[in-house]
């Protein structure tokens, strides 16, 4: 099924469902009046697929529709699952509806028809050990054509049986594996899914893997269980309440509040603000519509915010300096590839710190050839900024990829492009390493809660250099490329990089943002944003404003 509904799950009485679209209601499994033969109990009755050629009509559609929910209503696996044109799968899926999920009742009723896309609503009842709960969501499904059978079938996908289930994904009910957790911020407020919808994922997280060393006792509910071990399960109904332990992260509710509102302004937006005297993670938030948590998961060019390592690998070197002229023409070359500034635009006899402020790439390329190390780079990201070490933030992250390079690769890399990889997450990293000249790993709790060890860089930035880069960055925000975005962040003493990042197939570049403001360092990327200060910047400067 393409394009499914996301449904929701409501509360409340169950409710018999009235008729709709023609079909009417199909029957109740588990019912008290007896029955469950497989037939249909709709005033219209579904009519047997007919075998046929050409493309699927809306009316073999329809019927096709209310055969399949007839045979699923009654409890009948087999029979709604050669009804699909993925029998095998549909068989175990239908089956575990009712038995490992622990469906005791469930009554379906057609709704709006669009060509053979049939939409339907759900209206069932959970049962475990004498408990039991409603649950109802909305979901819509489409009918193709059998390629050897010729007969309508309908499109299995997991999203048939439940709008939220993805492929290899089960719908479990009973005892959880792992007791509930409440989560709470570094002030002891509450952090619920419901309030702050990014953390979702996180916390399902934080349950699986420290709510059996909490002190918490499990209830009784309804989830999806993931298709790989290493995913959080998600809970869809509550039967029995829990005792949840609690568990201290060190996020700020205020700042994730902040986050939260800040990413609706843009679609595919993620962003993450951490701490940089601890490396405490303040906030993480996702605005995206495949759900996929590219804050701490992503990997993608973050552009000229690499630039803050390319500048402090040629700083520590003594390549450049902040107050040295530097050339920045116009447009350079580099073994057959050129690579030319934005718009064109040089500057003359101008600094290193104008370069960096104003995002000029041929500054950075032309120093390629002096560095003479193709391992140069990646050195300075794993020993002074801990990419490329083994971060353990207490939540499953994606820690950053800066590979050796040759060739055009190594000159792309130096601007951020290439085969650099980044998100939020390891970008906030670097702007918080930067920010104090030490790495302080990342974490959403404190280690001391499992005794896990924290990844460390081999040494600190040299006290000249972090001056110098601070310098820079300030001077980005209050006088370059990220001077609009900056704007709207009190006081003086914040910084920034902006950056684009080219991406093959794609319309409009990435766009990156990250900046500080006093003791908070905060990364935001747009998917197709389009330049840095658009998209990325204002959802960075409100998160800075809210820490």
């Amino acid at each position: 099924m393409n394009g499914a509904a996301k449904g929701a799950i409501v509360g409340g009485v169950f409710l018999a469902m009235l008729g709709g679209a023609g079909y009417g209601v199909y029957a109740l499994v588990g019912d008290d009046s007896g029955g469950g033969d497989g037939t249909s109990t709709s005033a219209v009755g579904p009519s047997a697929p007919a075998k046929g050629t050409g493309p699927v009509g809306d009316e073999e559609a329809a019927r096709t529709a209310a055969a399949f929910f007839a045979a699923w209503s009654a409890g009948d696996a087999a029979k709604g699952a050669e009804l699909t044109n993925n029998p095998g799968v549909a068989r175990d899926a239908l089956g575990d509806f009712t038995t490992a999920a622990h469906v005791s009742k469930v009554a379906i009723t057609p709704g709006v028809q669009s060509g053979t896309t049939v939409a339907y609503s759900v209206a069932a009842e959970v049962t475990y050990e004498g408990i039991t709960k409603p649950l109802a969501y909305e979901s819509k499904l489409s009918v193709v054509r059998g390629n050897t059978t010729g007969l309508p079938l309908v499109d299995w996908d997991p999203s048939v049986l439940h709008p939220q289930l993805q492929k290899g994904e089960r719908l479990r009910g009973g005892a959880p594996p792992s007791p509930p957790v409440r989560a709470v911020d570094r002030n002891g407020k509450e952090l619920t899914a419901e309030k702050y919808p990014s953390l979702r994922k996180v916390l399902d997280d934080l349950r699986q893997k420290y709510g059996a060393k909490l002190g918490g006792a499990g209830g009784a509910e309804l989830w999806i269980e993931p298709a790989t071990p290493d995913a959080p399960r998600r809970s869809l109904l509550t039967l029995v309440e829990g005792t949840p332990g609690k568990i201290e992260t060190v996020l700020d509710a205020d700042v994730q509040e902040a986050a939260e509102k800040a990413v609706l302004r843009f679609p595919q937006a993620s962003v993450v603000a951490v701490q940089p005297s601890t490396g405490d993670v303040l906030a993480i938030a996702d605005h995206r519509s495949d759900g996929f948590p590219a804050s701490l998961s992503g990997g993608r060019a973050p552009g000229s915010t690499m630039k803050i390592v390319t500048a402090a690998m040629l700083l520590d070197r003594g390549l450049v300096a902040a107050d040295k002229v530097a050339e920045c023409p116009a447009e350079v070359s580099w073994e057959g590839r050129r690579f030319t500034n934005l718009k064109g635009f040089k500057l003359d006899d101008e600094t290193f710190a104008t370069s960096f402020a104003q995002s000029c790439n041929t500054a950075f390329i032309k120093q390629i050839k002096p560095v003479n190390d193709i391992g140069a780079l990646p050195k300075e990201a794993r020993e002074v900024f801990g990419i490329g070490a083994q971060w353990n933030v207490g939540v499953p992250t994606v820690d950053g990829k800066v590979p050796e390079a040759t060739g055009p690769a190594a000159a792309a890399a130096y601007i951020g492009q290439g085969q650099i990889q980044m998100n939020p997450l390891t970008m906030a990293s670097i702007t918080a390493t930067a920010r104090t000249g030490v790495f302080r790993q990342p974490v959403v709790v404190k280690a001391s809660l499992d005794g896990r060890t924290l990844a460390k860089a081999s040494r600190p930035m040299k006290p000249a250099v972090a001056a110098q880069l601070v310098r820079m960055m300030k001077l980005t925000a209050t006088g370059g490329t990220a001077r609009g975005a900056m704007a709207a962040v009190g006081g003086s003493d914040k910084g920034a990089k902006t950056g684009s990042a080219e991406v093959d197939g794609a319309q409009n570049p990435d766009s990156w943002f990250t900046g500080f403001s006093g003791d908070v360092a905060a990364a935001a990327m747009v998917e197709g944003g389009g330049h840095g200060a658009d998209a990325a910047g204002p959802i960075v400067a409100a998160v800075l404003n809210a820490g």
